[in-house]
């Protein structure tokens, strides 16, 4: 039987603002031999779809270092430690990216986007009953361009790769998923 492997050290090795990386040091139970594994400790995150009584989905193109492209994603981000919990980071996350509100925010699923090196979880939300309340609240590091996208070319643009960030993939999945028990249960 697979077991938990004990955790004997836990090193910081850098602290960049939005994640800590560490070393920990820790036993295989089958073995008895340490071994050395990379941790990224990270704030939970979340997903929002914003969906408008005319079938859009209110999408946000942004600039990603970490591929040195332009990306189409859902507005998303951490939650900050002032967040009660993901739904209010949720709603605050749509506000400032977008400048809607929503007065329906519904959980339609939670991941752990990478659990072979990161402890954190993603939860998606679904927004309703939107009203724009303004402009953007973007930090200084954000450049975000609104795309009103209709729900129905969501599949086409991820098979096409239009939408490739993984966990807006999975943030549909979770919607595709969650939309067709919705219609099962009425």
């Amino acid at each position: 039987m697979i077991e938990k492997w004990p955790t004997a050290t836990r090193e910081l090795l850098v602290d960049a603002k939005v994640f800590r990386v560490y070393r920990h040091t820790s036993r295989s139970p089958r073995t008895g031999k340490d071994g050395q594994f990379t941790v990224i400790d990270a704030p939970d995150w979340v997903n929002v779809i914003p969906l408008t009584t005319a079938g859009d989905v209110l999408m946000i193109r942004q600039y990603r270092h970490g591929n040195d492209a332009l990306t189409l994603e859902i507005p998303g981000g951490m939650v900050d430690a002032e967040d009660r919990d993901a739904k209010e980071a949720a709603g605050r996350e749509l506000r400032e990216e977008t400048g809607y509100l929503a007065s329906t925010i519904e959980m339609v699923g939670e991941i752990e986007p990478n659990p072979a090196i990161q402890n954190n979880r993603c939860s998606t939300f679904l927004a309703t009953d939107l009203t724009f309340e303004g402009e953007p609240c973007l930090d200084d590091n954000e450049d975000i361009e609104i795309v009103r996208v209709p729900l129905v070319e969501i599949p086409a643009r991820i098979a096409s790769k239009e939408i490739q960030h993984a966990l807006v993939v999975v943030a549909f999945t979770w919607f595709f998923g969650f939309a067709a028990q919705r219609t099962t249960r009425t």
